[in-house]
């Protein structure tokens, strides 16, 4: 069984998702607090720095973002200021891409994205985009269709005009027809209808404002990660019924409410010991082996130990059989912790070039499955293993003391 279950627990909003009974993801949230990632805003340029190639943006008078100029490739600008490069003083579109992290201020791109369950609607990209992760046969459909659907339109701008692409994504795999027709065409009015408001605003406005996480996370689980949605929480379950019905109707039949007032949902799930386990510093491995896990200022490093190993002999074969267990919980303790950025794992060390290239390929596997992108990108010669994942949003353990810190 595959289940999200969201409560409220120690002055916070936490979501965890389940996989088996084992926690997959866990996100703390602020009270019915908003965040910034993915709002739009009409920004202006403070400065641009040339040497590292960026801009920097306030949305608030004194709130600084910073913007790569890589990536204006379809800025929209409020203020007119002819096609020209971007100067200080520029009002334009921006979107929280990034949330800040530690030191670094917030990220933005002018390259607007309209996320749905199915598809996203994106400025930076106008071309028709299909999930690698869908079968190419499969591909192929929902790329036709989107297209044929586009073609139908009497509003369709020639191809070289158009102003936004589309990505279909992993869950439109199982979507009917229909449920992507009603999903293109929400996106696209939400689009229009913004740029439209753009007009008639001044700056720092707040065009688009997303869901509180705990909401907006739900349209980026997949169909096949969670069979029931469940909350113990009489608001929460308020709040996420009208967010489905609004946005997500095919997945309404998913929510329940947890009412059994025996035994309260968090005991039953034991989410609080899942929160202190998510949090530790040290995993044990059912071999008897255990990691270190060690977020630093730069990277995070995993250290992989025998420990309580009880195989026999330490040989190559008992250190790959570590090191294969270590591998899938460390792709697991990744995307559970949110780590993101780089990461260095220090395996057991290994003789045989066929037992570092079993784990190599479990290893690359087993963060395929993670919905953000994760690469493995290669073993050094001192057989450190590296490993980059996108920044989405903040660290499991920075939320947390956030959280904390706030009710102080």
């Amino acid at each position: 069984m595959k289940q999200y279950l969201i409560t409220r627990m120690q002055g916070r909003i936490f979501s965890f998702l389940l996989h088996d009974q084992k926690a997959v993801e866990i996100h703390c949230d602020p009270n019915e607090t908003a965040g910034l990632l993915g709002n739009i805003y009409i920004g202006r340029i403070k400065n641009i720095a040339k040497n590292i190639g960026a801009a920097f943006v306030e949305i608030a008078p004194g709130r600084v973002c910073h913007l790569a100029l890589k990536d204006m490739k379809y800025p929209v600008y409020t203020k007119k200021g002819a096609s020209r490069l971007p100067q200080a003083g520029d009002e334009l579109l921006v979107q929280i891409s990034q949330e800040g992290i530690k030191t670094k201020y917030p990220s933005v791109s002018t390259n607007l994205t309209f996320h749905g369950k199915y598809v996203l609607l994106t400025t930076g990209n106008t071309a028709i985009s299909v999930s690698a992760k869908l079968p190419k046969e499969r591909r192929e459909q929902l790329r036709d269709f989107v297209e044929q659907w586009e073609s139908g339109k009497a509003v369709l701008e020639p191809q070289e005009t158009r102003e936004f692409g589309w990505l279909i994504r992993t869950n439109a795999g199982q979507a009917s027809d229909q449920e992507i027709t009603a999903e293109l065409m929400q996106l696209q009015e939400r689009y229009q209808t913004l740029l439209s408001q753009a007009n008639f605003r001044t700056c720092f406005s707040c065009l688009f404002s997303t869901p509180p996480s705990y909401l907006s996370r739900l349209a980026d689980l997949y169909d096949t990660d969670a069979q029931k949605i469940m909350t113990d929480d009489e608001k929460l379950y308020s709040e996420i019924s009208e967010y489905l019905t609004q946005h997500q109707p095919g997945d309404l039949h998913k929510l329940s409410r947890y009412e059994d007032r025996m035994i309260p949902m968090q005991k039953l799930y034991s989410l609080e010991h899942r929160l202190e386990q998510a949090l530790r510093e040290k995993v044990w491995l059912d071999s008897g082996g255990y990691l270190v896990i060690q977020p630093t200022e730069a990277l995070t490093v995993i250290d992989v130990n025998t420990g309580k190993f009880e195989g026999g002999k330490k040989t190559e074969n008992a250190f790959l059989k570590i090191n294969l267990q270590a591998a899938r919980e460390i792709a697991r303790q990744i995307r559970l912790r949110n780590i993101s950025g780089i990461v260095i794992v220090d395996f057991i060390n290994m003789k045989e070039e066929a037992s570092k290239k079993m784990l190599l390929s479990l290893l690359d596997d087993e963060l395929r499955k993670d919905p953000i992108p994760t690469c493995l990108i290669d073993m050094t010669k001192l057989s450190l293993v590296e490993i980059t994942r996108k920044k989405k949003e903040k660290p499991l353990a920075q939320c947390c003391h956030e959280c904390v810190a706030s009710k102080q």
